[in-house]
């Protein structure tokens, strides 16, 4: 799940996902002093993928408030935050091996950080906090303000997808997600993606609100991460109604009527296009898609239902957003990892924990960038067991483009000062 209900995980409703003051961050001249920006909106209409209505709150910039000082102050962060040769993320994502490496987490917003829990106890209901653009928006900054993390992952769920189609969708305290099991041609039929973009026009707008509150709060040097499940682990919820250990009702399916599956996958492979496409037409920087439930599948299968849809979604986004790089992780991918990587062309691919990254680097073109993959026990652990495993996968990956990351997504009861010691670690390299 995502962003937040965590990218890459199992959707269970709220694992998607002392503060510090991002108007207070360090500069080369010091620390900045709050005052309010004329002009901002005119300034960000500049770049026509990021949205207007969300540059909302109280820019703060260096110096005294003067009309010059604050124009001058602007057009400074603005041409940092719209230069992507200042995003680490983005030069890894470009094939250059940065060092140290970009960092973010699977799930850095959620349960294990108390302002998380606040926000959704605001919110009451779990779609409401997806689909409220102010709460989402503070969901997503809330750890770029903690550990100001080179990528900020919108918070949502890939399960947001199916409801907009016009699937049934509930979080049930303890069970994680619920849907009515789709497993008939009328099922399949009932899907609308006419309706998608209104419903997702909630999720657009925090795309857009998020990435102007990372130029106004100074996180120049953070891009912007939209997301996607690909279609068979989307699929994966929909058919067996609820999550699972094998998924085995969506597995038989696609054994027994292999013609009404491709068609759910088709539908979710043309509505994932486009939802990934008005993610980066309101300001997403780069792409990702969540294939969690990938390694289920037996190589025929994996060819057919995961490394198809994700080849054809990859190949229509370069025609349609060029220039954005595209992440997947493919979890549990195993020995096909390479030939998913040369198969989808996929910018940068995710490991799991279960994976060595010695190996994925012998298996990976050095021109592709890979992401992980620290086991998230390790994380709740700390201590010598934290440091020994994050120096291993640092050393592992040293001269090649990487983004450290998790195997999987960061739990709930992971210390936030463990968290701080990661960032610490990767920092220095």
């Amino acid at each position: 799940m995502a962003g937040s209900l965590s990218p890459g995980d199992k959707p269970t409703g709220d694992d998607t996902v002392d503060d510090s003051a991002p108007g207070d961050v360090d500069t080369a001249n010091g620390p900045r002093d709050a005052y309010p920006v004329s002009g901002l909106p005119a300034l960000v209409a500049v770049d026509n993928r990021v949205g207007i209505p969300a540059l909302q709150g109280t820019p703060r910039f260096t110096g005294p408030s003067t009309p010059t000082n604050n124009y001058f102050n602007l057009s400074y962060w603005y041409a940092r935050a719209m230069n992507p040769m200042n995003k680490p993320l983005l030069r890894v994502l470009a094939g250059e091996p940065v060092w140290p490496p970009p960092i973010w987490l699977m799930r850095q917003a959620g349960r294990y950080l108390p302002e998380y829990r606040a926000t959704r106890a605001q919110a009451g209901d779990f779609i409401a906090l997806c689909t409220s653009p102010a709460l989402a928006c503070e969901v997503t900054l809330q750890p770029i303000r903690r550990f100001r993390f080179d990528g900020a992952i919108l918070f949502s769920d890939i399960l947001i997808l199916p409801w907009a189609l016009g699937q049934g969708l509930a979080y049930k305290e303890g069970e994680g997600p619920v849907m009515p099991p789709l497993r008939d041609a009328a099922g399949i039929a009932a899907l609308d993606p006419a309706r998608v973009a209104a419903a997702v026009a909630p999720v657009m707008e925090t795309v857009s609100r998020v990435r102007a509150e990372l130029l106004a709060e100074g996180f120049d040097t953070t891009a912007l991460i939209g997301f996607a499940g690909a279609p068979f682990t989307v699929a994966c919820y929909m058919v067996e109604g609820h999550g699972s250990r094998d998924f085995a009702a969506v597995r038989g399916l696609a054994y027994a009527d292999p013609a009404l599956f491709a068609r759910l996958i088709d539908t979710l492979t043309d509505a994932t296009i486009a939802y990934l496409a008005m993610q980066a037409d309101a300001g997403a920087e780069v792409l990702m898609l969540f294939d969690t439930w990938a390694g289920l599948l037996p190589p025929s299968q994996f060819r057919a239902h995961v490394i198809g849809p994700i080849d054809k979604i990859v190949r229509a986004l370069r025609q349609r957003c060029p220039g954005i790089p595209i992440i997947a992780f493919p979890r549990l991918a195993g020995l096909m990892l390479g030939e998913f990587v040369r198969a989808t062309g996929v910018d940068a691919v995710g490991v799991d924990a279960s994976a060595d990254m010695r190996v994925a680097a012998e298996t990976v073109s050095s021109s592709v960038a890979l992401q992980g993959n620290l086991d998230p026990l390790a994380l709740v652990a700390g201590g010598p067991a934290l440091d020994t495993q994050a120096h291993a996968i640092l050393s592992a990956m040293r001269g090649r483009p990487f983004v450290f990351n998790l195997g999987h997504g960061i739990v709930p009861q992971t210390p936030i000062d463990h968290v701080a010691r990661l960032t610490e670690l990767v920092r220095a390299g």
